[in-house]
């Protein structure tokens, strides 16, 4: 079991910036990868941004060049760094924790956090 506690939040104007943090607990050794999604009112989630174990990153064409995901191993925390927040990335971002598990189709589970409000006024 994984838990995810997510924070950082809040309302910006646009051109504005946010960080968000995830601080995961429980069987964190099993984590190959952390990231950010997001879903914004009549949309599905989508992937905005994720690291894996060995570091590698990638990004929604989206956010490439405004955002960037980064974490510190000894607190077990993930952070995505946004700049230049525009009123298109409102959403609720949520933290993800993907582990391998060879019983499921995919071949892999995924943790949810329970969920932070990003809103961009313009």
């Amino acid at each position: 079991q994984v838990q995810l506690v997510e924070s950082g939040g809040g309302l910006v104007q646009a051109g504005g910036s946010l960080r968000l943090s995830c601080a995961a607990s429980g069987s964190i050794f099993s984590i190959n990868r952390m990231g950010w999604y997001r879903q914004a009112p009549g949309k599905q989630r989508a992937l905005v941004a994720a690291i894996t174990s060995g570091g590698s990153t990638n990004y929604a064409d989206s956010v490439k060049g405004r955002f960037t995901i980064s974490r510190d191993n000894a607190k077990n925390t993930v952070y995505l760094q946004m700049n230049s927040l525009k009123p298109e990335d409102t959403a609720v971002y949520y933290c993800n924790a993907r582990v391998p598990n060879i019983a499921t189709i995919t071949g892999f589970y995924d943790y949810w956090g329970q969920g932070t409000q990003v809103t961009v006024s313009s």
